[in-house]
């Protein structure tokens, strides 16, 4: 197979950039690449060359010429045998420096052991040539690409930790009192694990709900300020009025039900008899 030499890019034929918005890093698929290639870096990402496993070199943006490592002596045959061309290969990683977003969800339980729902939408970047090698040097490639859901798959444990450190211990309509807590905790132990793989963490935003959807709407019922008693009363309300029952006001406010004269027992007094 002859060998020429070519433009390395992340440019595809039809001007699309093969590094979408949620891609961290892409391996170039073509490992054919010879001296004297032209390795382009556009200006929102940096570029890793690396020969048979070995980093050769870093590069910012800008347009490089590929020269063989070899021996001068090989180097000059080799390349006049290839008409200037050297046959070694060489892999070519690009790593994206613009702003990524990736999301955990997990699960989280209360001090009651009440389970909570939490989304951790955080915000990460690649700043320097140090930070792409390490990159590249600790977190593998399972295909060709590097993306936002994988980086989320090695950092859910420290997320879900962090936020049971402080959810553990606190009580269920508590919780939310302490999301500004909760999130300086994550971004702490989030921030320095990230900094292992050369991934810069710039902001966590943090969401926290109970799984059980009825929970959720008796805890918004005693926001308004309702006893636990009340809370219960006004969502039996809800659901009664839901289905048409005209006795629906009467269990919000535990008034007693009249047809025809007889008194309903209120809610709350099951065990009196009916006057």
């Amino acid at each position: 197979m002859a060998i020429t030499r070519q433009v390395i890019t992340t440019l595809k034929p039809d001007g699309t950039d093969a590094m979408g918005p949620n891609i961290l890093a892409y391996k170039y698929p073509d490992e054919n690449i010879v001296s004297g290639s032209l390795l382009t870096v556009e200006s929102n990402h940096f570029a890793v060359l690396k020969s048979r496993g070995a980093v050769l070199n870093v590069y910012d943006t800008g347009q490089y010429p590929i020269t063989t490592p070899d021996k001068p002596l090989l180097g000059s045959i080799t390349q006049a045998f290839f008409s200037g061309a050297s046959p070694w290969q060489y892999e070519t990683i690009y790593i994206n420096r613009a702003k990524i977003v990736a999301r955990a969800k997990g699960i989280a339980t209360s001090r009651e052991m009440a389970e909570l729902i939490y989304q951790v939408d955080y915000y990460i970047h690649i700043d320097t040539k140090d930070d792409a090698l390490k990159l590249v040097t600790h977190m593998p490639f399972a295909g060709l690409y590097i993306n936002a859901q994988e980086v989320t798959d090695y950092a859910g444990p420290v997320v879900e930790q962090a936020v049971n450190q402080v959810v553990q211990v606190t009580p269920l309509e508590n919780v939310n009192e302490h999301i500004g807590e909760i999130a300086e905790l994550l971004k702490q132990h989030l921030g320095d694990f990230l900094d292992i793989y050369g991934i810069r963490l710039n902001d966590v935003k943090l969401l926290i709900l109970p799984k059980d959807e009825r929970m959720r709407e008796l805890i918004s019922l005693r926001a308004f300020g309702l006893t636990p008693l009340e809370a219960v009363r006004y969502y039996t309300a809800l659901r009664m009025a839901e289905r048409g029952l005209v006795s629906a006001p009467n269990m919000a406010i535990g008034a007693p039900f009249n047809i025809g004269g007889m008194g309903m027992v209120p809610a709350g007094e099951w065990d009196k008899p009916v006057k």
